[in-house]
């Protein structure tokens, strides 16, 4: 039985509502708001922010609940590890973007908004004249804008896609 921080915790409802899969695939009306899954493994998920700070903004998180990095097992640490560098790279292919933060939040005071550990990776695109007066601030505080589900289906698919290439190139050998 989930305890209460964990029945409350929208990252927990994400992880029962999407079990571990073999393959990158996902549905994204099984919650509420929809979440758009990228990655499901029987430790890790990630998936797309539905406040990005910028578009392809992911949060990779464990599937246990746990509040803080200095929480979580060292085989949840090691699999995060194995995941961050890999949907980095998937990131960047899909949105040809080659500049990225990745930033982990501890407390409230941290900027962490949910209780519940997880990485952010956030596409730093090149400022352009029309993203200058944009703020891209780091730790959870800047522009941010709702996610548009359309755009966000289409966005999943082709960083899950890309995802799948990734793995079949890694046991091929051929990073």
């Amino acid at each position: 039985m989930p305890s209460s921080s964990t029945s409350s915790c929208p990252f927990c409802t994400i992880s029962q509502a999407h079990p571990p899969s073999s393959t990158p695939s996902h549905n994204h009306e099984l919650t509420d708001p929809p979440s758009f899954v990228v990655l499901s493994t029987p430790l890790v998920l990630a998936f797309l922010d539905i406040l990005p700070l910028a578009p392809g903004h992911l949060l990779v998180t464990t599937r246990q609940h746990h509040e803080k990095i200095s929480d979580v097992s060292e085989e949840e640490a090691v699999e995060l590890g194995r995941w961050l560098p890999r949907l980095s790279r998937v990131s960047a292919r899909v949105g040809e973007v080659w500049d990225w933060n990745i930033v982990q939040n501890n407390g409230a005071a941290a900027a962490q908004v949910v209780p519940h550990v997880h990485f952010h990776l956030i596409p730093r695109p090149g400022l352009t004249p029309e993203l200058r007066n944009r703020s891209f601030t780091m730790f959870g505080r800047g522009q941010r804008t709702e996610l548009d589900d359309e755009e966000a289906v289409v966005l999943a698919r082709k960083l899950r896609d890309e995802l799948r290439k990734e793995i079949a190139r890694l046991e091929g050998g051929k990073l």
